[in-house]
């Protein structure tokens, strides 16, 4: 993983992450606009329009330079087309940040979500200090689970029917990782 600080971007082996920009809307709306992204996501909604996109898209700079979240573009590094989203908060109160993704179905199994998840964590670590970060998931997506495991978070307890989503309530599982850990190579 390479981070560059001017371009806000981060390389990996085959992914580009970058900042969003506005004309990468109508490339996301096509990949959120799905139920099978909607159903394992919090905040996500559907159906999702060009709309819900441009407004998602608009603050991610202002973000950024404020340190609050970076939210990055998961884009294949030669060909540029855009394969998902995956974004860290940060609460600097606590030294602490959320890494959060989501990847469009039909790229699912490629092993983007893990490989630009591990960048992220790497980035949360190595160039914005943080103390720990943790990522939870829906109990009925144990796929997103396997990314946080093989980037080397360790499940930290599952909040029991914590959520609501579409009439039905969901456990949110935590995962997390504290900075020694990943100093002290454990991934």
């Amino acid at each position: 993983m390479s981070y560059n600080n001017v371009n806000r971007t981060i390389h990996t082996e085959r992914l580009l992450l970058r900042l969003f920009i506005p004309s990468d809307a109508a490339a996301v709306t096509a990949l959120c606009n799905n139920y099978n992204i909607y159903k394992n996501t919090l905040y996500l909604p559907y159906p999702y329009a060009l709309k819900d996109a441009l407004s998602w898209i608009e603050h991610h700079s202002a973000n950024f330079n404020a340190g609050t979240s970076y939210e990055f573009a998961i884009t294949d590094k030669v060909s540029g087309e855009l394969y998902g989203a995956i974004a860290l908060s940060s609460n600097q109160n606590f030294h602490n940040g959320e890494l959060a993704y989501w990847i469009g179905e039909k790229f699912w199994g490629n092993g983007y979500a893990t490989e630009a998840a591990r960048a992220v964590l790497q980035f949360a670590f190595d160039e914005k200090k943080y103390h720990k970060v943790f990522a939870r998931y829906f109990g009925s997506n144990p796929a997103s689970g396997s990314v946080m495991r093989k980037i080397g978070m360790e499940q930290e307890g599952v909040l029991r029917e914590h959520v609501r989503k579409e009439e039905r309530y969901e456990d949110l599982v935590y995962y997390g990782m504290i900075n020694l850990s990943w100093t002290n190579g454990s991934i």
